[in-house]
């Protein structure tokens, strides 16, 4: 005959303490620019970053679009760089000191998450 476990009150407050903590844990924040100018989508992606770490997510999903001419390849005569947000919000997380300290890793996204028009931010543990 197995023994029963009695859960005691200290077991059941760290069990609360540590699903509070972890709820962060495998939820994937996501942020979406369509709309939004260069300027405009750098300062709301910083203010997300930050919330973001702070609140002790890992993952973030930031949706870019593929840009108003995303059926460049049709057109020779068209740059296929013609997404500004694609590129440059990327670029503008890695040359901010505050941002980069609190990101490990830059990816692109799965198709189900917007593939070409989406990409990853994996952030640091905070301490």
């Amino acid at each position: 005959m197995k023994k029963k476990y009695i859960v005691t009150a200290t077991d059941k407050k760290d069990w609360i303490t540590f699903t509070k903590q972890s709820e962060h844990i495998n939820k994937i924040q996501k942020l979406d620019l369509h709309g939004f100018s260069l300027d405009e989508a750098n300062k709301i992606v910083k203010k997300f970053v930050i919330k973001s770490f702070e609140n002790g997510y890992k993952q973030l999903l930031i949706i870019t679009g593929k840009g108003s001419r995303s059926k460049v390849y049709k057109n020779p005569y068209l740059s296929k760089q013609m997404n500004v947000l694609k590129y440059s919000v990327p670029e503008f997380i890695n040359n901010d000191e505050n941002l980069i300290n609190k990101v490990s890793k830059i990816s692109g996204a799965s198709l189900k998450d917007g593939g070409e028009g989406a990409f990853y931010i994996f952030l640091k543990k905070k301490n």
